[in-house]
Parts: structure tokens; C-alpha cells; sequence
């Protein structure tokens, strides 16, 4: 045979066309005008929500590919169930499984048979403007003599100066406005989030950046001694993967508290870590799951208490709202939920179209796990708040799509000063082979109505470096919001005979508002 002959392809394709067709259509009928599963694949949509859904939410076999599915899901999720799997397709059941092989079989032949060959990508509904927008570029000298592994850039619009850390080198350093660089602290493990205040600033130190359950994190507190000397002072350790902090006064003791999401691997979870009055700190269990990834905190539900609002990724995904019941816990409530694939990374809650209630603007791309394809649901979504946060805390409505292959993060701000949010996305797991602009896009909203109406940038910057942090600020001082882009130039890709094509040895790079 000549597997390359057109003809013999023709041929395959048919009869696979035709033996999917008749596969699905003896296992399925036709109720209400829509096709209703029967047989074995109805039992095995059953045993997937049942077995699924104890972790997370029920995922669709359309949301990824076949081989996607069959070689890296699936196997992974049969281990979660506690059976044996060898050679990625047989399946083994034991004493500690909890479902049974003759189960789970058909839990497998319900994705086989009904997930696509491949993801369809889909079409943006309107093509960005390659163009530099409000901004102008500034970089700090190259130093070739290393690889860019930034894990937080941030600006400190006090002092206007750049900090930064990163894998090879976790002290914090500190950046002034012509790029000379100085150890503002000694770290112990990478830094990844910062809280600047007058008096100290907060250091989020994961500990361990690979996808391990070691408690080597840790947040520090940094602050000068009567010799203008940097103290650092830890006030929790043995944190698993911790990612990020927020604070807040959660007992109304006058105390500062704190909550972090130690994202974690298999354990994690989000923790409020609440100051006694010696001075010590205890860590109490918010929602103890893996995969917490950001909070803020703020008096949401306006009864003079604050509360959390929290992101989880990772597994069970979505955004909860904690409210405080004034007796030292929380009452938890659901916002949003997605499928686990959908690799939730950032939020931002903010009044987007001017109504007068904060929505939410959300990225989803993470792309690190199981399922490492282009995913035509990664991108940047705006749900405008429809309902009230003291009764129905689900009303949230998607009025935005726009899709981003792995978007990281978001920050929506008024960039251009006039008067509306805009919004600025970047994408670590972006198509590099095909898009690599989407690697950073400035979303400028026209000041008109209906809303939404966004016109997307393409800043040229992906020749520069592959971006996994941003922060945005006034770095120089002169009234607008600037933005940092830090460089993560090695490591994590997931496109095949792909070599990457970006600056490896800049640390991080200025946007220079120009408004």
C-alpha cells in the first residue's frame, strides 16, 4: 500500500466517515429535533457526569481532540480514580479503584467516539491593528551572558523604580529609570507577586516552580531597621507553591491580615492568615483546593466587613466570593465555573461598561497540564454583573469574547485617559508559529455605545521576549499608566519542532504611555 496516494487517503477517510456515522447513529435517536445518546455511549455521558463531577464540572468530548483525549486525559484522570493504566490505553482495576475497568471503558469509548479529529480555531471578530497604539518602546542593555527566567516584574509608583526576580536569580531586584540595577532583598525562593505599602512591602516567594507538593513557599515581610537596612521577615512559610497575596483587616481588630493562594499541585488551597496580637500569625483554611490563583479583597457585599474574591484554576475552575460572617469564616459563594480545561489565569473586577457595578474581565489559557493544544476557548472574556452580591451571586453575563491562544493575565485600565477602561492581555502559551503578536494585545475601547466595542493592538513586541508577567503603572511619573512586560524566554512549549524566536537574554521590557 501507498498511505501517501491521494486515492488510498479518499478511500480511508470514507469509510472512516462512513463507520462514524453508522457507529454513532446506532447508538444514538433523534428526541426534540437533537440527536439523544442511547446504548453504551448514553451510559458512558452518565458515568462521566457521576464520576466527573465530583472534582469539577462535566467536560463536553468536543472541547478537545481525539489524541488528546485517548493519550493524555483520560490516563491521567483513570490514575485520579485509582486504577492502573500502562501504555496510556489499558486500564487496570484494583482494590483501590473507585469505578470499575468495564466502566470506565465506557466512560472512554463515550470520548473516543464523539470528540473531534482536531480543534477548529476560531476566527477573531476583529483583526488587530499592528501598530505601536499610545505606546513607545524603552528596554534595559542586553546581557547575553544569561537567559531570561523572569517570575515578577512590578512597579512601585512611590519610587517609580522596577523590581524584578526571576528562577536563576531569585533576589529582588531593584531597577532605576536608567536600568542600573541594585538587591533591594535576599530571597529565598523566586519571587512572584509584591505588595508595595509605606511602611513594608509583601513578598509572595513560591518556593518551588516546578508542578510538585513541597511547602518551600513562603511570604515575606520587607521593611528597614533603625540602620535603613532591609529586614526580611517571614510571616507564613511552608506554603505550597504560593502565587499570591492580598491583605486586609478580615477581624476588624485593627490588625493587618493576609490572604494567599498557594496554588500548589495536588494540595494547595486558599488560606487566610490571620494576625494575633503578639504579633504571630495562624493560617486558617478558606476553600482548602489546589490550584487558588488570585484574590482581592474589598467590602463586597457593602456591610462594612471585607471579603475575598478568589480565582481557582487548575481543577475545579471559577471565581467564589467569601463573605465575611463576622464571626472569624466565611460564607462561600459561587460566581462563575468553567471546565477544567479551560485554564483559568486572571481576573480583574472592575465597572467596565459605566453602569455603576464592578464586572469581571477574565482570562483563560494555562496551558501547562494534560491537555497541551491550541484551544479555541483560550482568550479574554468580559462578564458584566447582572445581579446583586447580597442575593444572587451567579448573575454574571458574557458579553465579550475575544480569542487569545494561552492568555496569561489581563489588566483593565484607562490607558489612553479618556474617561473608559481599556484593557491590555498577554499570552504565555500563545500560537507562536502562526501568531505570535498575540503574545501582547492593548484592547482600546471607543468611548461609544452599545458596549462592547474594543479596538485591538498588536504591539510589535514578540520579537523581545515571551511574556509571563505584566504590571502596569506610572513608572515615570508623569500622570499616565506605563507597562511592563517580564520575559520567561525558556522551557514550556508545547508546539512541536517549534524554536523560539524571541530575545532569551531581556529581562523585561517598558511600554512608555505617551498620553
Amino acid at each position: 500500500m501507498h498511505p501517501k496516494n491521494p486515492l488510498f487517503q479518499f478511500i480511508g477517510i470514507f469509510f472512516t466517515i462512513i463507520g462514524c456515522v453508522f457507529f454513532i447513529g446506532c447508538h444514538s435517536k433523534i428526541k426534540n429535533g437533537q440527536s439523544e445518546l442511547t446504548g453504551e455511549l448514553a451510559e458512558g455521558q452518565k458515568l462521566a457526569a457521576k464520576y466527573c463531577s465530583t472534582c469539577h464540572l462535566p467536560v463536553a468530548p468536543e472541547l478537545l481532540d481525539k489524541e488528546t483525549w485517548k493519550n493524555q486525559v483520560l490516563p491521567a484522570m483513570a490514575k485520579q480514580l485509582g486504577l492502573e493504566v500502562w501504555q496510556n490505553n489499558h486500564y487496570f482495576q484494583n482494590e483501590r479503584s473507585a469505578i470499575s475497568q468495564s466502566d470506565w471503558l465506557k466512560i472512554v469509548a463515550f470520548y473516543d467516539s464523539l470528540a473531534p479529529t482536531s480543534l477548529s480555531q476560531t476566527v477573531v471578530p476583529v483583526k488587530p491593528l499592528h501598530d505601536w497604539a499610545i505606546f513607545s518602546l524603552k528596554t534595559p542593555p542586553k546581557d547575553t551572558t544569561f537567559i531570561a527566567t523572569t517570575t515578577l516584574l512590578a512597579i512601585n509608583k512611590t519610587d517609580h523604580h522596577l523590581y524584578t526576580s526571576s528562577a536563576e536569580n531569585p533576589d529582588l531586584l531593584k531597577w532605576d529609570k536608567s536600568f542600573k540595577s541594585s538587591v533591594a532583598a535576599k530571597l529565598p525562593s523566586p519571587a512572584v507577586a509584591i505588595h508595595f505599602s509605606d511602611t513594608h512591602n509583601i513578598i509572595t516567594s513560591i518556593g518551588e516552580m516546578k508542578a510538585v507538593d513541597l511547602p518551600g513557599g513562603a511570604i515575606l515581610s520587607l521593611a528597614k531597621n533603625q540602620k535603613n537596612e532591609i529586614q526580611n521577615q517571614p510571616i507564613a512559610s511552608g506554603l505550597i507553591r504560593p502565587i499570591q497575596t492580598a491583605t486586609g483587616d478580615f477581624n476588624n481588630d485593627g490588625l493587618t491580615d493576609y490572604v494567599v493562594c498557594s496554588f500548589g499541585h495536588n494540595k494547595g488551597g486558599l488560606y487566610l492568615i490571620k494576625q494575633l496580637p503578639d504579633k504571630t500569625f495562624e493560617k486558617i483554611p478558606v476553600r482548602e483546593v489546589a490550584g487558588a490563583t488570585q484574590a482581592i479583597a474589598g467590602d463586597f457585599n457593602k456591610d462594612g466587613w471585607p471579603d475575598i474574591m478568589a480565582l481557582f484554576a487548575h481543577a475545579d475552575e471559577g471565581i467564589w466570593l467569601f463573605l465575611n460572617n463576622k464571626k472569624g469564616g466565611f460564607e462561600t459563594k459561587n460566581i462563575l465555573r468553567f471546565p477544567p480545561v479551560y485554564g483559568s489565569s486572571s481576573f480583574q473586577w472592575v465597572d467596565v461598561n459605566k453602569d455603576g457595578k464592578p464586572d469581571i474581565v477574565y482570562t483563560a489559557g494555562d496551558n501547562s497540564d494534560y491537555s497541551r493544544i491550541l484551544k479555541p476557548y483560550h482568550g479574554l472574556y468580559i462578564f458584566l454583573n447582572k445581579g446583586d452580591l447580597n442575593g444572587d451571586a451567579s448573575r454574571f453575563e458574557k458579553t465579550f469574547f475575544y480569542p487569545i491562544n494561552g492568555a496569561t493575565k489581563v489588566i483593565a485600565k484607562d490607558f489612553d485617559l479618556d474617561g473608559d477602561i481599556d484593557l491590555a492581555a498577554i499570552a504565555f502559551f500563545a500560537d507562536f508559529e502562526k501568531n505570535a503578536p498575540e503574545g501582547f494585545l492593548y484592547f482600546e475601547q471607543k468611548n461609544t455605545k452599545p458596549f462592547p466595542d474594543f479596538i485591538p493592538h498588536a504591539i510589535p513586541v514578540s520579537q523581545h521576549g515571551r511574556w509571563i508577567c505584566m504590571d502596569a503603572n506610572d513608572l515615570d511619573g508623569d500622570g499616565d499608566l506605563d507597562i511592563v512586560l517580564g520575559n520567561y524566554a525558556k522551557g514550556f512549549l508545547n508546539q512541536d519542532n517549534f524554536k523560539p524566536n524571541w530575545g532569551l537574554s531581556l529581562p523585561f521590557l517598558v511600554l512608555k504611555n505617551g498620553k
